[in-house]
């Protein structure tokens, strides 16, 4: 099961990272962004988890009886939770600069924003 996390997040990777590369319009862009954002934050949680784990939290009676399992690594939680406020932070500066490129240039075109700016 978790084979096919690592996958879906390897092909949203690749799908951000093309319409990323391919696509001219500024819009379409920031939309590559964010797919490439959500497929790297599902990549960290898949690194973290653990079949049949639990939650990392242990009481004085567990230490003591020796009832320690197995549990989900809290760290890629973590960063991936940093991650999607940054990510969400990125995607609304990219769309406030389309905003202002689109008052300046009337077009969010990049490769016609180029031509134009010089």
């Amino acid at each position: 099961m978790i084979l096919i996390n690592y996958i879906v997040a390897i092909c949203l990777i690749a799908l951000g990272l093309y319409v990323m590369c391919a696509k001219r319009e500024l819009i379409k862009i920031v939309i590559g962004m964010g797919i490439m954002d959500y497929g790297i934050n599902m990549l960290i949680v898949s690194i973290g988890f653990h079949e049949n784990g639990t939650a990392p939290i242990y009481t004085l009676s567990d230490i003591i009886n020796g009832n320690l399992s197995f549990f989900v690594d809290p760290i890629p939680q973590a960063l991936t939770l940093t991650s999607i406020v940054i990510g969400a932070c990125v995607d609304a500066m990219a769309l406030s600069l389309v905003i202002m490129l689109k008052r300046r240039y009337k077009t969010t075109d990049a490769d016609e924003i180029r031509r134009l700016n010089g």
